[in-house]
């Protein structure tokens, strides 16, 4: 294991002299998942982007990929599964419609109601994409043993169980709340009430 340290870790010494009264461990957790997110979501859109997509709309094109044969979901599914609005799902659709990624097909449930479906360019592309996707995820970890990546994985769920099981945050109360962007911390990873 390195000895080397992160900023992370000079910003938690500089905090600790500065105010020893203070418990600054938990910024080791949060600072870190907070940088490493926003590392990670740029190395991944540059993947998408060399496909002519962004997060958005491989979103939706996975959503409908990973619902298997034959690869469409109500529009109220799939917002509901990407926890997006209505409004930035019909967005996301009319893009992916205009370059023939998916169209709107009946829904032979009801006939009133119209799925929206990968085309075959669609599920072609999502694939070829998928594949990039995923051995980009693997290089991206590659620091890690499996075992490691193990352990994460189980911290990170035991976090993010606690967060889902939160009755402010489950879809019914806090759902909207959710939705919105999270704070931003600048790039001394600084939470803006300790800056």
């Amino acid at each position: 294991m390195s000895a080397r340290g992160d900023h992370v870790d000079q910003i938690m010494a500089q905090w600790r002299r500065q105010r020893p009264d203070l418990d600054v461990s938990p910024m080791g957790v949060i600072a870190r998942i907070s940088r490493l997110c926003r590392i990670l979501e740029r190395r991944i859109e540059d993947v998408y982007g060399t496909y002519g997509l962004n997060q958005a709309q491989f979103g939706v094109l996975a959503a409908l990929r990973r619902a298997g044969p034959p690869y469409c979901l109500s529009p109220t599914s799939l917002y509901n599964s990407l926890l997006i609005t209505s409004g930035a799902m019909t967005n996301r659709l009319e893009r992916l419609t205009s370059a023939g990624l998916v169209g709107r097909v009946p829904d032979p449930d009801d006939g009133r109601s119209v799925l929206v479906a990968l085309t075959d360019k669609g599920k072609r592309l999502i694939d070829e994409v998928l594949t990039a996707h995923y051995e980009n995820e693997q290089r991206l970890l590659s620091a890690l043993s499996q075992e490691k990546r193990r352990s994460l994985a189980q911290l990170l769920r035991a976090l993010l169980i606690d967060f889902e099981d939160d009755p402010d945050s489950s879809p019914g109360s806090g759902h909207k709340r959710l939705l919105r962007a999270p704070p931003t911390i600048d790039e001394q990873v600084l939470p803006r009430h300790i800056r």
